[in-house]
């Protein structure tokens, strides 16, 4: 499995490379063509010294505490640290799958996990699924009105890591289904995988999901 981290890094250096062509007034058309030789030496240390100090403030973005990376599309979540993959998870995402809310002829559930960079907001270990409605309409069953009648024990693995808005990196009670978009918008991974990602990650650890 190819490096996922080192590449978007590589491609948003490249951008950087690109930018500072078009600055320079060179056409992108002829950018690929042109030597170094072709370029005023001068502006061409110009480029270089820019280039590498762009390069310098990206790469002090990066986590200096280990991160975890979702790629939903492989089906993958990493824990990394700096390029370093410290772990590397076949998971389950969202199935993208749509619900529609019942006496709302206008309301939808979309079971997709959420993209963008989020954080360990909580830690659980032996957690309870307290059911949301769509769980009940989508089994065809009514919703309780009773707090008790929505918990459900022994579905969400060992341990739970909480990222906020109701979504989860938890267990499976269907590891055969892991590297497949089938869950509602949770990231599941197998026992060993989830320990490991416990015991890594830490209230406040990044998550960044594409």
């Amino acid at each position: 499995m190819m490096r996922i981290f080192l590449p978007l890094w590589s491609g948003l250096l490249g951008l950087l490379l690109v930018t500072l062509v078009q600055s320079s007034g060179i056409p992108i058309s002829d950018a690929s063509t042109v030597s170094p030789t072709a370029i005023d030496p001068a502006l061409l240390h110009t480029l270089q010294v820019r280039y590498q100090t762009l390069a310098k403030k990206l790469s002090q973005l990066m986590p200096t505490q280990p991160y975890i990376l979702v790629d939903t599309a492989r089906n993958h979540l990493y824990i990394k640290r700096g390029d370093r993959v410290m772990l590397d998870a076949l998971a389950s995402t969202g199935s993208g799958t749509i619900l529609d809310k019942p006496g709302d002829s206008k309301g939808q559930w979309i079971f997709d996990t959420p993209r963008g960079e989020f954080t360990v907001q909580s830690r659980l270990t032996n957690p309870v699924w307290v059911k949301p409605d769509w769980a009940f309409i989508e089994e065809g069953l009514e919703v309780p009105k009773s707090q008790a009648d929505r918990l459900e024990s022994g579905v969400l693995g060992e341990y739970a890591l909480g990222f906020g808005r109701g979504y989860f990196i938890h267990g499976t009670l269907y590891p055969r289904l892991l590297g497949k978009n089938v869950t509602h918008g949770c990231i599941r991974l197998n026992d060993d995988d989830l320990k490991s990602v416990y015991r890594l990650a830490k209230v406040g650890t990044t998550i960044m999901i594409f």
